[in-house]
């Protein structure tokens, strides 16, 4: 009696061999094994999805946060006390762990489309733990440290979102392959899947964006202030800065004003000076000392422009002409009035934040004088002059009527008006585009900051802001028009476009794939025995496809 007993195949596949290897450290002649896979490595292939699924969302964050990157790097100043760029090492790590995760995400696939087990390497469950752990440590350190900037998510998705969504539809297309050979080898259906898709495809219903409208609608470009001047190009709060923002066609000036202890208005953003000055090497002893604590004399003795050759902090030193960088190195504190006479001399507006000094300082109480002395001294027109301390306002408004008093805070309008208020400074996620077409409506001219990228300043030119205030001026200056516009007529036809394509394809890929494992099945042991062996005379056989085993019994008989 014969019998015929299928053994394990083995196939000398480089490919898959490799697949396995990489994944699961199978080096060996690769061995096709049909068994199921273990549900402790079903675990792992879940812990690997849900690593691969947070660290996209962690890479897309830092991807959209780098208009902030100036920002962050001066919360990490003010922690440590030493300016680095914190960013780098973010990058760096977070781009390497997508990376790593995303290729065994690849490897899993391949193993489930070519229906083989899920077996990880205990190196890579390391690695993958390693990666997940990391990942959750930075997502909770932003989120206690800068919460403010997890805003961008759904903000950036005002102007990615459409695109991610083809995107989206592409990946899913793409991975209705493996989901159909799945679902024909067990002849059921995938019901997660087909959910999956169908709100992929409704999906644009939730999508809002303001850059979706009417080209005709688009409002005025909005305006350009230089935010501490032009603080890449040189150092920030000094005359050169300014300087070179004026040359990038802005239309105003944005400045940090603090009090000496005469009563001098002067620029400058931290609390202290050594960040920016060479206060350890001309007053070593008050190193640590508040700006506030000295008065215009000192401060004058200050150079404020090496440490930008020196910390290269937006890495454009090396772009710079020798006269700039000898001027660079020359520059010094600069005053409120100095700053006055240059926007008076080039006709652009100022908004500077006034920081009140501390109870102990002489002009605590007087800081608001003393200010509106310096602003009357440098010849400036208040028309030119946007005033934002709450302080006081109703006596300033009496001393300098023609000020635009600007507002830090976000009220509604009707509030707003009762104070005399027409003008609004805030940060750009705290202003929706339904509260910026409201203030809008209401003659409130809307100001935010800070925006540097080319994509943001777009979103908010769609959304109708004023002006906007930026630390790369000269990078919105090469933005004549938002980055894509789009009627919702356009729109319509993109999406419900890429959505039939994608349920063409969808459709035809699990009518191929059934169709495929349907004369897969239709094959018994016997004729593929057979057809082998008609083969062999025509080409040599490295693939054992199966052999007939005898029983024992029947062996023994015949010997």
């Amino acid at each position: 009696m014969v019998k015929h007993q299928p053994l394990q195949v083995y196939e000398r596949q480089l490919c898959l061999s490799c697949i396995t290897g990489i994944y699961g450290c199978r080096w060996k002649r690769y061995q096709r094994s049909h068994d199921d896979t273990t549900k402790w490595e079903l675990l792992w292939s879940v812990i690997l999805l849900f690593t691969f699924s947070l660290l996209l969302i962690w890479s897309y964050f830092w991807w959209e946060a780098d208009n902030d990157y100036n920002e962050f790097n001066w919360f990490l100043y003010n922690r440590s006390g030493e300016w680095t760029d914190g960013t780098v090492p973010i990058l760096a790590t977070t781009a390497a762990g997508f990376t790593y995760i995303a290729f065994l995400m690849v490897l899993a696939l391949c193993h489930v489309a070519l229906g083989q087990q899920l077996n990880l390497h205990w190196l890579h469950k390391i690695g993958v733990t390693a990666a997940l752990l990391t990942t959750v440590i930075g997502i909770i350190s932003v989120t206690q440290t800068w919460e403010q900037e997890w805003d961008v998510i759904p903000i950036s998705f005002q102007a990615t979102g459409p695109f991610l969504h083809v995107g989206a539809l592409a990946a899913a297309t793409a991975l209705s392959w493996i989901v159909a050979g799945q679902v024909a080898r067990a002849e059921k259906t995938s019901t997660t899947f087909y959910t999956l898709i169908l709100r992929l495809y409704v999906l644009p219903l939730y999508l809002t964006s303001p850059c979706i409208t009417d080209p005709s609608t688009l409002k005025p470009r909005p305006e350009v202030f230089g935010h501490q001047g032009a603080p890449m190009l040189a150092p920030e709060n000094t005359l050169w800065s300014f300087q070179r923002a004026l040359q990038m066609n802005v239309s105003g000036l944005e400045a940090d004003v603090a009090i000496s202890v005469d009563g001098v208005p002067f620029l400058m953003h931290d609390l202290t000076l050594r960040r920016t000055t060479d206060v350890g090497k001309v007053f070593p002893d008050r190193e640590k000392d508040k700006a506030s604590q000295f008065n215009w004399t000192d401060l004058q003795q200050l150079n404020a422009g090496q440490w930008f050759l020196k910390d290269d902090p937006f890495w454009t030193v090396n772009t710079m002409t020798l006269r700039e960088k000898n001027l660079t190195a020359k520059q010094s504190v600069c005053s409120l009035e100095q700053l006055l006479s240059l926007a008076s001399y080039h006709n652009s507006t100022v908004v500077f934040r006034l920081r009140r000094p501390p109870p102990e300082h002489p002009c605590y109480a007087t800081w608001i004088n003393d200010t509106l002395q310096a602003v009357q001294k440098s010849g400036v027109p208040q028309s030119l002059v946007m005033w934002t301390p709450d302080d006081e306002r109703a006596q300033v408004t009496r001393s300098a009527p023609g000020f635009i008093q600007t507002s830090l805070e976000k009220h509604s309008p009707e509030h707003l008006h009762r104070l005399g208020i027409s003008r609004l400074l805030l940060r750009y996620n705290q202003a929706s585009a339904r509260e910026i077409a409201e203030y809008s409506r209401n003659n409130i001219s809307l100001t935010v900051y800070t925006v540097n990228e080319p994509w943001l300043y777009s979103v908010l030119w769609c959304s109708g802001v004023s002006a906007v205030s930026s630390e790369a001026p000269h990078i919105l200056k090469k933005v004549p028009y938002p980055v894509w516009l789009m009627s919702p007529n356009e729109y319509c036809l993109m999406w419900v476009s890429a959505d039939l394509l994608s349920f063409a394809v969808v459709i035809g890929i699990f009518i191929l794939q059934k169709y495929r494992m349907s004369g897969m099945r239709s094959y018994n042991p016997e004729q593929i025995m057979l057809s082998a062996a008609v083969r062999t005379s025509s080409r040599d056989v490295n693939v054992m496809k199966e052999k007939l085993i005898f029983s024992g019994e029947i062996l023994c008989s015949w010997l």
